[in-house]
C-alpha cells in the first residue's frame, strides 16, 4: 500500500547557475511536468502515478541570461524553496582549463543542506563539477563529460571518476546520481521517473517523448491510439466484453454473435464507431498486452505470446515486428535499462 510519502508529489528543484545552459534545464522541466498527464492525453488511458512538482531555482528569483543568451527564469530563490526530494544541477558552460575553485559558494551551501535533509542530488554532464566543488563527490564514484576530466584530475582527485559511464548512481541509497554527456539528461529523467513514480510510467514517458534508441523509427514507441467516444451501444457492449476476453479464440466471431448483427453489418459498425476493423482492434489489444509483459517481466517470448492470446509463437513474432517495427527481443532490450531504478524506488 502506498504511504503518504509515496503519493504526495515528489519535489524536484532544478538548480540554475550563471553558467547553466538552457536545453536540459527546460527539457527536464517539460518531461517531469508530463508525468501522470501526457499518456492519458494521447491514449485516453487513465494512469494513477505519483506526480513530480518541478521548479527552477536560483540564488535570486530574477530572470537572467543563460550562457547561450537564452533567458532562464527561476520560479523561486533558494531561500524560498523549502525542502526538496531531488536537486538537479544541469550542464554548465566551463572552459577546460577554468578553475572552479571558490565558485558557487551560496548555491553549494544550499545543496549540501538539501543533501543533509535527505534529498537525492543529481547532475548532468559538467554539472558534476559543481557537485565536486560542493564536496559531495569526495570518495564517491561519479561520471561527467569526458571534456572536463582534466578539471577533476587537477582539482578533485579524490573523486572516483568514470567518464565512460552514462549514469552513475552512487552512495548510500543511491542518493548521488551523476550523468555523463549533455544528452544524458533524458536518461536521468527516465531513471528518476522510474525511481519515484514507477518503471511503468518511465516507459510511458519514454514512448511519449520518443526517448532512447530511435534506429528503428518511431513504431517501437507508438501505442494503441485513443479510441474516440461514440454512441453505438451495441459496439460499446462488444468492446467491454473484449476488454476481458481478447486472449480467447475467435474473438471477432464471438463479438459478432454477441452483437446480434449480421457479420458484415457488425464489422462496418465496429469500424465506424472505433476507427478500427474488429481484427485490427483485437490485434492492437493483444500487442499492447505483449508489450507490457516485455517491459515488466522476464517471461520467455513464447510464454508472452501465449499470454497475449497467440498459440503460434512464430506468427506472434512476425506480427509483433510488423506492428511495432522491432522483434520482441529488441523491444524488451529497449526498455530494460529503465528498470535499473526500481531497486532504489523511493
Amino acid at each position: 500500500m502506498n504511504t503518504s510519502r509515496d503519493t504526495a508529489p515528489a519535489r524536484i528543484c532544478l538548480l540554475a547557475l550563471p553558467e547553466t545552459t538552457p536545453t536540459s534545464i527546460y527539457g527536464l522541466h517539460e518531461i517531469f511536468s508530463a508525468v501522470g498527464v501526457a499518456w492519458r492525453e494521447i491514449t485516453g488511458e487513465e494512469v494513477d502515478v505519483r506526480r513530480l512538482e518541478t521548479r527552477i531555482v536560483a540564488r535570486q528569483a530574477d530572470a537572467f541570461p543563460s550562457s547561450l543568451g537564452v533567458p532562464i527564469a527561476p520560479h523561486a530563490a533558494l531561500e524560498d524553496t523549502g525542502r526538496a526530494d531531488v536537486v538537479i544541477v544541469t550542464d554548465l558552460a566551463l572552459a577546460p582549463e577554468e578553475s572552479p575553485r571558490g565558485k558557487w559558494r551560496e548555491e553549494a551551501a544550499w545543496v549540501r543542506e538539501q543533501s543533509r535533509q535527505g534529498a537525492t542530488i543529481c547532475s548532468v554532464c559538467t554539472g558534476s563539477v559543481f557537485l565536486a566543488e560542493a564536496g559531495l563527490l569526495d570518495g564517491v564514484e561519479a561520471t561527467s563529460h569526458w571534456g572536463v576530466t582534466r578539471i577533476f584530475a587537477a582539482h578533485y582527485p579524490q573523486v572516483k571518476l568514470h567518464p565512460d559511464r552514462i549514469l552513475c548512481p552512487a552512495g548510500p541509497e543511491h542518493r548521488i546520481v551523476t550523468g555523463g554527456g549533455a544528452g544524458t539528461w533524458t536518461d536521468l529523467a527516465l531513471y528518476l521517473i522510474a525511481r519515484f513514480c514507477g518503471t511503468a510510467e518511465a516507459v510511458r514517458i519514454a514512448k511519449v517523448f520518443v526517448l532512447g534508441d530511435r534506429s528503428e523509427g518511431q513504431l517501437p514507441f507508438a501505442s494503441m491510439r485513443k479510441v474516440p467516444s461514440h454512441q453505438d451501444a451495441v459496439i460499446g457492449r462488444c468492446q467491454e466484453w473484449l476488454a476481458d476476453h481478447y486472449t480467447e479464440a475467435n474473438p471477432v466471431a464471438r463479438m459478432a454473435a454477441l452483437s446480434g448483427l449480421p457479420e458484415r453489418t457488425f464489422k462496418r459498425r465496429f469500424k465506424a464507431a472505433t476507427g478500427y476493423a474488429p481484427i485490427d482492434y483485437v490485434q492492437a489489444l493483444r500487442i499492447e498486452e505483449a508489450k507490457q509483459l516485455l517491459e515488466t517481466t522476464a517471461e520467455p517470448t513464447d510464454m508472452i505470446a501465449h499470454l497475449a492470446g497467440y498459440d503460434d509463437p512464430a506468427f506472434f513474432r512476425r506480427l509483433f515486428k510488423r506492428i511495432t517495427g522491432a522483434t520482441p527481443a529488441r523491444y524488451r532490450q529497449r526498455y530494460r535499462y529503465i528498470g535499473m531504478a526500481e531497486a532504489a524506488r523511493v
